[in-house]
């Protein structure tokens, strides 16, 4: 209680001084303020992109990986090694790990590429055309929203039928319902069996712009000997991924006769892989963003240190009549202190909610992805405390060794 009664004086003063010197205040705030809202916006950005990248880019379905020809690379003279190490991946390399995986609950197969859609004398170019197996609905993030999947009949029969994307359906076919209606695909007419639900758009670009066909029917008319295929397994659960993969890595190195000392030939995917390639993307973001906002908090804890150094030149003989009546050095000391820190947490405070209110902007009205975490306001909070009572020390330190009797001969 007493500890409380002590500490209540000084933050008292601390907010009572902020009010009558608003000008000083506001300087000696100023680099509080901006070294923390930075320090927030730049953190909301990374957590808000790798949260992105989570649950809209990495997502990748429930407990699925993939195979694939490149694995993730961002070394130029890897990517370069397997450009011409690595092979497409086959029909039969689908067939084989389909037939041969004990561990997996399902192996799907798909690919993709780029066509022309056209229907009601209107025409979307740049459609993305995705060949699928009839189970890629049963493990995919995308679901018909009206009609139906692709079917394993659809695919027996190479048939022309096609699930279609909310932009496809809207454009192509405004105020109609597209399903049983026909929908050319560079020149070849599909029926169309279902419409997908709206996934919306990706760091601003539409999502929304495709059409998924029967994997067989494309490759009837577009496989050439560089089409390569990705194979997405589902594993039986998250704890059975990483055995699931090795089951799957082993199979295909042993189809291709690649020998123990010998680097794989294809790429292993999941969604765990594609967000650490993020974070470390982000994370040189972060790093390359701690020297500015140190070189602001700096700035603002050293503005502190001069500003209170003024204040106790100001309240010298108030020290003086302080520590004649029995204030101990410790009790000067926690006094400057606890002022220091009152008023740096007040710049930090008002740092935050800065960087709060920016960050909802940017979110609401931007492609940009932004999500603050508590652990960052915390984080933030308690540096700006920190600096401030680091760089109030040396002023505390100097008001509590006045010496009384030279204090109260100071002149106001």
């Amino acid at each position: 209680m007493k500890t409380r009664l002590h500490l209540r004086e000084p933050a008292s003063v601390a907010l009572e001084t902020l009010r009558a010197h608003k000008l000083r205040s506001f300087l000696m705030l100023l680099g509080i303020v901006l070294s923390v809202s930075t320090l927030i916006m730049v953190v909301s950005l990374i957590s808000g992109v790798n949260l992105y990248v989570a649950t809209r880019i990495a997502n990748l379905g429930s407990n699925v990986f993939l195979v694939m020809r490149f694995p993730i690379l961002t070394d130029i003279n890897e990517i370069v090694k397997a450009t011409r190490r690595n092979k497409v991946v086959t029909w039969e390399d689908y067939t084989y790990l389909r037939d041969n995986m004990k561990l997996a609950l399902r192996v799907g197969v798909e690919t993709r590429g780029t066509v022309r859609a056209k229907a009601n004398g209107q025409t979307i170019e740049d459609t993305s055309i995705r060949g699928v197996s009839a189970n890629i609905g049963d493990m995919d993030v995308e679901a018909p929203a009206q009609g139906r999947y692709i079917t394993d009949s659809d695919n027996e029969h190479h048939s022309l039928v096609a699930l279609i994307g909310t932009d496809v359906a809207d454009k192509l076919f405004p105020g109609r319902d597209p399903v049983g209606k026909d929908l050319d695909i560079d020149g070849r007419p599909y029926q169309v069996v279902g419409v997908a639900k709206p996934i919306g758009t990706v760091l601003g670009r539409p999502q929304d712009n495709f059409v998924y066909v029967p994997i067989e029917t494309y490759l009837k008319f577009y496989a050439t000997s560089n089409t390569s295929l990705s194979i997405n397994v589902q594993t039986k659960g998250g704890e059975w991924m990483s055995r699931t993969q090795e089951e799957a890595q082993m199979l295909m190195r042993a189809r291709r006769h690649l020998k123990p000392n010998e680097p794989d030939s294809f790429g292993v995917h999941d969604a765990g892989s594609l967000v650490d390639l993020f974070k470390r993307i982000t994370g040189a973001l972060a790093a390359s963003m701690i020297g500015i906002v140190a070189v602001f908090l700096v700035i603002g804890g050293v503005v502190i240190m001069n500003v209170m150094l003024a204040t106790v030149t100001e309240r010298t003989r108030e020290i003086g009549l302080r520590k004649s009546l029995g204030a101990r050095r410790a009790d000067i000391l926690l006094q400057f202190l606890t002022e220091t820190a009152v008023m740096s947490s007040i710049g930090g405070l008002i740092g935050v909610l800065l960087a709060y209110a920016f960050a909802q902007i940017v979110a609401a009205n931007t492609p940009v992805p932004m999500h603050v975490p508590i652990s960052a306001v915390i984080i933030a909070l308690s540096a700006s405390t920190a600096v401030g009572v680091f760089f109030g020390l040396y002023p505390a330190r100097k008001a509590a060794g006045l010496n009384p009797i030279e204090a109260l001969r100071q002149e106001i």
